[in-house]
């Protein structure tokens, strides 16, 4: 079994909305953020995305909320992917965070494809990517999309 990916993190004064806690962008920005950590960690910083004209497409996020963050309190996010198609142009991955105390602040669940830049399509991505998604530890409800490529 693949280990989850975490990173710790702390609200920063930005990250808050009108009742001083986390608001929704910054979750969803969050999420992003340590979805490109990990890929850099694995061989895809924003350069070689660049490089190779590929970048990810969010179809859809879904957020769930549960306790709320406040201003520079420390959390912690995981990442685990709940969803791959057998080509690997379409995915889902969710972040769950965490409060101090191990209590679930909130959840997000983004469903994405890998665009050609060039073309503006889903394509599989390199071998080494679709490896890189492989070794993410996977969510309990994981299950198969369908392939974009025809």
């Amino acid at each position: 079994m693949n280990e989850i990916y975490k990173v710790h993190l702390k609200v920063r004064w930005g990250d808050l909305d009108s009742n001083a806690h986390m608001a929704n962008t910054a979750y969803l920005n969050v999420a992003a953020d340590v979805r490109l950590m990990y890929f850099e960690e694995n061989g895809f910083s924003g350069r070689d995305f660049g490089k190779i004209h590929i970048g990810s497409v969010v179809m859809k996020d879904e957020i769930k909320y549960y306790k709320e963050l406040r201003l520079l309190e420390d959390f912690e996010v995981h990442l685990l992917i709940s969803g791959i198609s057998e080509d690997g142009s379409r995915f889902r991955l969710h972040n769950s965070f965490y409060r101090q105390d191990g209590k679930k602040a909130a959840s997000v669940t983004t469903t994405a494809g890998w665009l050609d830049l060039t073309v503006r399509k889903l394509i599989a991505p390199p071998r080494s990517l679709y490896e890189a998604m492989e070794r993410l530890a996977r969510t309990e409800d994981f299950a198969t999309l369908p392939n974009s490529l025809k």
